[in-house]
């Protein structure tokens, strides 16, 4: 009984320990290229890997017709429902292709490029826009944002060397400037916007249409503080398109 009791006494201790000792955030745990490497979205692979089987069919039905991408999350894949409407009008035309995924990450956009999602097209221009949910799942320290988004960066371009890359600032999130995951955001894009040195980047960042000038998101323009609603994707196409037709030409 004795020993019984010292063992549990020992456990608990342990565990106190553990709990106590615990980092604050799982990315303190991550390897400085973890974000940067491939890996599949394994919290929503019933949808997940369907729609990228999905895409690769498209891929190979469409690929002579591609010559506009846009990769990213949530916010790149509701152009299917909340930016329906404009998708038709300005991106269907000019052979659009969405490789927006809801929920991913730097690290999944890069299994999905390493798995065939730029494979047999060779697109005029990529729009990406990616990095938010690095922030919201597991607030990854900005400088390991940067490195995955610089790592799509690259390997987009050494698949489609010929096309352009419109790289778009992570959109605001949270109410003002000193919510917690606005300064990350806000920090990645510091950390990215350079990447438009290279002749073939051109950086964008449409971000005064979400906030104003003391900072603050409404919830009228994003509900949750994260995901521009209908109307917000009819002013971003709007504030996108002389930009598009800068780099792809007008709508023919």
């Amino acid at each position: 009984m004795l020993r019984a009791s010292l063992l549990l006494i020992v456990q608990i201790s342990i565990l106190a320990i553990s709990v106590t000792t615990a980092p604050q955030s799982l990315s303190s745990e991550l390897p400085q290229s973890m974000l940067a490497q491939p890996s599949e979205q394994n919290f929503a692979k019933a949808w997940w890997i369907p729609r990228h089987q999905e895409k690769l069919a498209e891929l190979k039905a469409r690929s002579e017709q591609i010559d506009l991408v846009f990769i990213g999350d949530s916010i790149t894949h509701a152009w299917e429902d909340r930016g329906k409407r404009e998708w038709a009008k300005y991106y269907a035309p000019r052979g659009g292709l969405n490789l927006g995924y809801g929920g991913d990450r730097t690290e999944h956009v890069l299994w999905r490029i390493e798995h065939g999602e730029l494979q047999g097209i060779s697109p005029s221009l990529v729009v990406l826009l990616i990095g938010t949910n690095n922030t919201g799942h597991r607030q990854d320290p900005p400088e390991q944002t940067a490195m995955g988004i610089t790592e799509i960066v690259d390997q987009i371009h050494s698949r489609l060397p010929t096309a352009h890359i419109l790289l778009h600032a992570i959109m605001p999130r949270g109410k003002n400037n000193d919510d917690p995951l606005r300064k990350i955001n806000n920090r990645v894009n510091q950390l990215i916007r350079p990447l438009a040195d290279r002749h073939y980047v051109k950086w964008l960042d449409l971000n005064y249409l979400f906030v104003g000038e003391d900072g603050i998101l409404n919830e009228n323009i994003m509900s949750d503080l994260l995901h521009p609603n209908v109307y917000q994707y009819k002013r971003w196409a709007e504030a996108l398109e002389p930009i598009i037709s800068s780099l792809m030409g007008p709508i023919r």
